[in-house]
């Protein structure tokens, strides 16, 4: 019998082969990415002593030298406001971090990195560069080129197609 006339397993078992390829496709990407961030979590601690999310603070920080609001932190980084203003309040006291009032709004901070701060990063971010680059370090250029398209077109269809 061929799967023209019949149904394959995957129909039988409640879905089609599609659907099941899909699941064990977001099975895969996930596994990678948290073998990857429980990997840089523990570099982070072992060799600068923080946390991914003091990481990912200062990374867009950095991203943006004039400084963001609390909300605009709170959103790049994918943190509840309550959270980052926890880790905003820990970076000020090693002062890695500082605020600032807007012109507009004195009511309103900016969050901006200090000159010990941005050093600090600055290493980090070679450091975090050199971990990820030694993770693909088998992958050829035109593998990794080849994975950006094919994970570009994974990323139009999640948008486009949302649950």
């Amino acid at each position: 019998m061929t799967l023209s006339t019949s149904q394959s397993g995957a129909e039988k078992s409640g879905g089609t082969a599609h659907s099941k390829d899909s699941l064990r496709l977001w099975l895969r990407l996930l596994s990678c990415s948290v073998i990857l961030e429980k990997r840089i979590r523990l570099r982070l601690k072992r060799e600068f002593s923080t946390t991914l999310p003091r990481f990912d603070v200062m990374a867009a920080l950095d991203r943006r030298p004039e400084g963001l609001t609390m909300g605009q932190l709170s959103r790049q980084i994918l943190m509840s406001n309550g959270n980052v203003t926890g880790l905003v309040a820990r970076l000020i006291e090693e002062d890695l971090i500082y605020t600032q009032a807007t012109e507009k709004d004195r009511r309103i901070q900016r969050v901006m990195l200090t000159r010990k701060g941005q050093a600090l990063f600055r290493r980090m971010a070679a450091a975090h560069e050199r971990w990820i680059d030694a993770s693909f370090r088998e992958l050829s250029d035109r593998e990794i080129t080849a994975q950006l398209g094919s994970l570009a077109r994974v990323r139009q269809s999640i948008d486009r197609n949302p649950i």
